[in-house]
């Protein structure tokens, strides 16, 4: 009879992190950063260290396993894609949950298994091959950190190393070491590298992220608003975010309220689409927020964005619609408005709109309409991957429906939706769009 060939056992790297929640994530770093910059910070880093395993892994017989904390598989398979396993970090401290990690990868058959943070932005993919390598003649590879600790560890077979260690203070590495050598177990170091904890390891490491700009540029293009800019601006100020005003001309004191508020503003000729494309050129975040003068965002609302665009697959988010008129048909406005933009992916701009500034540049903005830009925009983005409805509702003024009436203004704005899709030029629109009084643009 034929033997049959055994598959060779798969190698693992395990990388250890977790979900990064604003206020949860980076914490020694908030108050440098602000809590929205410190979980930006280790999204960027866990990417990076998991760009580094994947090239190393590439054409090797090796598993890449996510063990994280906070979150759960599904928010962390929207974040890093396809192709990983994800394992939920267990109750206890550091040493129970990393112990943990290497007896379930070893019981699944894993053959060699380095387990790496991501705290180190020196961390390269020579270093995860060293590891291996020694891993051929030593039965454990340690990968020191200059705050007394290590950045990686790798192991040829189960050993149990994680009880009586005192985590979270300068002996872990020697301590471990220790207790490897009482067991008999030999021992490879690798360089020593350090973790990225600090303000000061901050400026060292990635020194860009020092002078790096706020996270969210909010964009408010006006046109004769003083009646509401002020608490456009003052609801969209937070920390990381930038609050810019783009004016179209205004004859009343918007500029001022806009300034006293806090926001940037700027000049530029009257259209809404040309004032957002102006607005998005001058930001400075990496996310790019659209908010009509007349709309009061949510309170946590740039958590809410965060969270919204964790998920790669999101190129469009918005948030849920609501206004200031309590009436039963404004009600049903708003919920149909609601299903329409979670159900068919088609949120208007009264939701506020926001993006990364790449994908915006990549649909080269606005298309310079006069009328509809945020329909157009959005069916153009919808080509590219999925609309995201925050779970939080934006609050908008219904002076429109006021003016107008609640019946003749749906009638009126689904026409000229209609209009659009059905290809009729939207100068032909614009005289039904001006019979709604108390538009800004």
């Amino acid at each position: 009879m034929m033997k049959t060939l055994e598959s060779p056992r798969p190698d693992r790297v395990i990388i250890f992190t977790r979900y990064p929640t604003p206020g949860k994530t980076k914490k020694r770093l908030i108050p440098a950063l602000g809590p929205i910059g410190a979980a930006e910070l280790h999204r960027e880093m866990t990417e990076k260290i998991l760009n580094v395993v994947r090239k190393a892994a590439s054409g090797k017989t090796m598993d890449v396993e996510v063990c994280f904390d906070g979150g759960t598989e599904h928010r962390m398979g929207c974040w890093l894609g396809p192709g990983l396993i994800f394992s939920a970090q267990v109750e206890g401290d550091l040493g129970e949950r990393m112990g943990t990690a290497f007896d379930q990868a070893f019981r699944k058959g894993a053959n060699r298994v380095v387990l790496i943070g991501t705290d180190i932005p020196e961390a390269c993919g020579r270093h995860i091959s060293q590891a291996f390598d020694a891993l051929g003649h030593n039965d454990l590879v340690f990968g020191p950190s200059i705050d007394g600790g290590y950045w990686l560890l790798g192991m040829k077979g189960p050993a149990d190393l994680f009880h009586g260690i005192p985590w979270g203070t300068g002996k872990v590495l020697e301590k471990s070491i220790a207790v490897a050598r009482e067991k008999g177990l030999s021992i490879h170091r690798l360089e020593t590298l350090t973790d990225l904890d600090r303000k000061e390891d901050l400026a060292r490491l990635m020194p860009e992220w020092t002078e790096r700009g706020p996270y969210i540029s909010a964009i408010i293009p006006t046109l004769n608003e003083a009646n509401h800019v002020q608490g456009a601006v003052e609801g969209a100020r937070s920390d990381g975010v930038e609050v810019i005003v783009v004016d179209g001309g205004s004859t009343d004191n918007t500029v001022a309220l806009a300034e006293n508020a806090g926001a940037r503003v700027y000049s530029t000729q009257p259209g809404r689409a040309v004032q957002q494309n102006r607005g998005a050129k001058l930001a400075l975040g990496s996310v790019l927020l659209f908010l009509h003068a007349d709309t009061v965002l949510p309170g946590d609302y740039e958590v809410q964005v965060f969270e919204t665009l964790m998920d790669r697959r999101i190129v469009l988010g918005a948030f849920r619609f609501k206004t200031d008129l309590d009436h039963p048909m404004m009600k049903g406005i708003e919920a149909l408005t609601n299903f329409r933009s979670r159900f068919l992916g088609l949120p208007y701009g009264d939701q506020g709109l926001f993006l990364r500034k790449e994908v915006f540049r990549q649909v080269n903005g606005f298309p310079r309409v006069p009328i509809a830009e945020d329909l157009f925009f959005v069916r153009k983005l919808s080509c590219l991957g999925r609309i995201g409805i925050a779970p939080g509702h934006v609050v908008t003024s219904a002076r429109r429906w006021r003016k107008v009436g609640l019946l003749r203004t749906t009638l009126l704005n689904q026409i000229i939706v209609a209009g659009c899709y059905l290809g009729v030029p939207t100068r032909k629109l614009v005289p039904l769009y001006k019979k709604c009084p108390g538009k800004s643009d």
